[in-house]
């Protein structure tokens, strides 16, 4: 049982802080930096914070893996959600981009079923509806119109449930530190292939915000990895519910973006789905 709430705190902890790096992303934007060049930035500095701690802990066995097709399609699966993402919030508020890029527990907890093996109960659909629903209330006004970057977030939410459960494939496979390198490394070299077509010069400000951005992605994704150690994917999908909390704080203290009574009511929901899931894993036995 300790297990399960380990697992679920350090899912919970990683999107309190991975929003700090959208928000980031955004500010970068909309100073002038490409999408794709703030792309490629978020796993430079992912693999220039994270090689160096492999190789001093691994040695020759660094990039050894049991699964190394499965870990460049997890990659490449992260590479689509940053870039879609990305977009998306450089054209879209981060609230409304994030509420249809919500609709990934939904994908995850079908694929779940299908390649983890995991039950669908009344517990999980009932709080990724309940969640979903709560998304609603707070991008009601957003729904007005509608241009590429929404389908971008839609694609955004796809291209994350097959990370989380690609994820959960190998959370026992290789090591946390280890699977979060091939990351890095699978990000950087395809991103670097369209850096001469669209690069822009970074002032040192830039260039801070750019390491700010790969520090905050590795702390944040090296929790997500950890915590399948402990927990179920279908378990911890509402969970992810919890970054829509600091997407309103960045919002409104950096963008501007106040929260109205709809936006409110939203929290409500979404907070009460993720605390009756973690009621219900009371009931739940632990699988590693």
């Amino acid at each position: 049982m300790k297990n399960i709430y380990r697992g679920i705190f350090l899912f919970i902890f990683a999107w309190t802080i991975i929003p700090i790096m959208d928000g980031i992303a955004k500010y970068l934007s909309q100073i002038g930096i490409p999408v794709l060049q703030i792309v490629w930035a978020r796993y430079f500095f992912t693999c220039v914070l994270v090689l160096p701690i492999i190789i001093g802990i691994y040695k020759r066995n660094s990039f050894k893996s049991d699964n190394h097709l499965l870990q460049i399609f997890r990659g490449s699966f992260l590479v689509g959600a940053t870039l879609t993402f990305f977009y998306a919030i450089s054209i879209i508020p981060l609230a409304n981009a994030l509420a249809l890029a919500f609709f990934y527990p939904a994908f995850m907890t079908l694929l779940s079923h299908f390649f983890l093996n995991d039950k669908i109960n009344f517990t999980s659909v009932f709080s990724v509806v309940a969640g979903l629903i709560g998304v609603l209330f707070i991008v009601k006004p957003g729904f007005q119109e509608f241009n590429f970057a929404f389908l971008a977030s839609i694609g955004t939410g796809l291209f994350y449930a097959l990370y989380m459960v690609s994820t959960k494939k190998l959370s026992n496979v290789d090591t946390p530190l280890k699977t979060l390198s091939f990351t890095g490394l699978v990000g950087l070299i395809s991103m670097s292939l369209m850096m001469p077509f669209v690069w822009v010069s970074p002032s040192i400000y830039e260039w801070f915000l750019m390491l700010s951005m790969g520090l905050v992605a590795s702390i944040g994704h090296f929790l997500i990895i950890l915590s399948f150690r402990y927990v179920k994917a279908s378990i911890l999908a509402p969970f992810s519910y919890w970054e829509i909390i600091t997407n309103i704080i960045i919002g409104y203290y950096f963008f501007k973006d106040i929260p109205d009574k709809f936006t409110w009511i939203g929290i409500v929901i979404i907070i009460g789905s993720g605390i009756y899931i973690l009621f219900q894993t009371r009931n739940l036995k632990y699988e590693k």
